[in-house]
């Protein structure tokens, strides 16, 4: 039973610093957008999220944030 943890615990720690990373790209696209314009198209298609948020419910856009603050608030163990 403790591999089958361990397991679990070492997968949830990949996919953890897998999601950093894309989050961290997404941050270096962004900056290379604002310097760079239109290059990467990373801030257009945010837009677009947020405006099919805007569209659809407000709760929606909650429900998001709160994941987020969520998934914020734990750290990866080193």
């Amino acid at each position: 039973m403790q591999s089958l943890h361990d397991s679990m615990a070492s997968i949830t720690k990949g996919l953890r610093y897998l999601t950093q990373f894309g989050m961290t790209l997404i941050i270096a696209f962004v900056i290379i957008d604002m310097l760079f314009p239109e290059t990467a198209g990373v801030i257009a298609n945010l837009g677009n999220i947020v405006g099919q948020f805007s569209k659809e419910e407000l709760s929606d856009l909650i429900a998001l944030l709160l994941f987020l603050i969520l998934f914020r608030d734990k750290k990866v163990d080193s």
